[in-house]
């Protein structure tokens, strides 16, 4: 290695240099500042755990995203966090074990093995809030002004909020019996949008199944795709019309407040259908190539710690905000 070379940061890892740590310290404690008056308790997880806990839920993408190394004291094997949320869901089933709701919020550093999305950092500052023990429409409409408020309070503005519901796909694909490996493939042209490939993935799938799956393609924009999906599910696939429903409630809660927000609706949006078992969200703006927040319903990621609680949340990553 050269001297030129020893300066040198990994691709995606960056340092903040005083002008903007003071900036990015600020908000940091606006942020929290926010929180704790809506009533969130800060905790601080461990920059490392096991990994038998730390990849608990969330799938395989978090194994992937995470760093390991070998406990030189215990021999087992540990991650560097790449998702704070698993470890907050550690910290209410087990180290807090309290009945009723649960309001909890983090900020801290994550590390990637890789960029989560095109352009985006290995290296994020991750603050986001939690709520635990309520599993109404209610909790998640809090959680989606919290978004807000936090994008607000960060002085973004002309925010779209995204809104998906996991529950629509899952009733689809009820109807069509697909096998593990054609739901994987199906997934896949979903989340591309790819009707070409998602039409190849269908091949030899029921007719009417097939047809629910890639209409769901098409399945976005304003308030009136939920009336189209009505329309579409109503007799084919009845058990997707609650997600719907609960879809329409929390963007008229959301909007009572904010009767100027933007709202799109996607009722493909699959991110993080693995885990999430509800409605999915995202906040963004525009000059920013990604979601600037977002977050879900993931009522079972804490049954792993044996104590299964509804949750709802969202995430961010504070230098994104700046």
């Amino acid at each position: 290695m050269t001297s030129v070379d020893r300066w040198q940061l990994p691709d995606g890892v960056e340092e903040v240099l005083p002008a903007r740590a003071r900036s990015v310290e600020r908000l940091r404690r606006r942020l929290l500042d926010l929180y704790r008056g809506w009533g969130y308790e800060l905790v601080i997880p461990p920059l490392v755990e096991f990994t038998d806990s730390l990849l608990i839920g969330l799938g395989q993408d978090l194994d992937l995203l995470t760093f390991k190394l070998t406990d030189q004291l215990s021999g087992r094997t540990m991650g560097v966090r790449a998702d704070i949320t698993p470890q907050v869901a550690r910290i209410d089933a087990h180290s807090l074990a309290q009945d009723g709701v649960t309001r909890l919020c983090y900020a801290g550093s994550t590390l990637h093995t890789r960029p989560k999305t095109l352009m985006a950092s290995r290296s994020p500052i991750q603050l986001g809030a939690e709520l635990y023990g309520d599993n109404s429409l209610a909790a998640d409409v809090e959680i989606v002004r919290l978004m807000l408020a936090t994008l607000d309070a960060a002085g973004l503005s002309n925010i779209t909020l995204d809104l998906g519901h996991v529950g629509v796909y899952e009733a689809v694909l009820e109807c069509a019996g697909l096998s593990a490996d054609q739901e994987e493939t199906v997934f896949d042209a979903l989340q591309r949008k790819s009707l070409p490939d998602l039409k190849l993935a269908l091949d030899g799938v029921d007719e009417d199944a097939a047809a629910l799956i890639i209409a769901l393609v098409d399945l976005h924009g304003d308030e009136s795709v939920l009336a189209d999906a009505r329309e579409l599910f109503a007799d084919k696939a009845p058990a997707a019309l609650p997600a719907v429903d609960a879809l329409q409630e929390v963007a008229v809660d959301v909007r009572r407040q904010r009767p100027e927000l933007d709202i799109y609706f996607d009722l493909a949006e699959l991110r993080g259908y693995h885990y999430h078992t509800g409605i999915v969200f995202a906040a963004y703006a525009p000059g920013h190539g990604q979601a600037l927040a977002n977050g879900g319903r993931y009522d079972d990621v804490g049954a792993v710690f044996g104590r299964a609680r509804p949750a709802t949340g969202f995430a961010t990553d504070l230098k994104a905000l700046m």
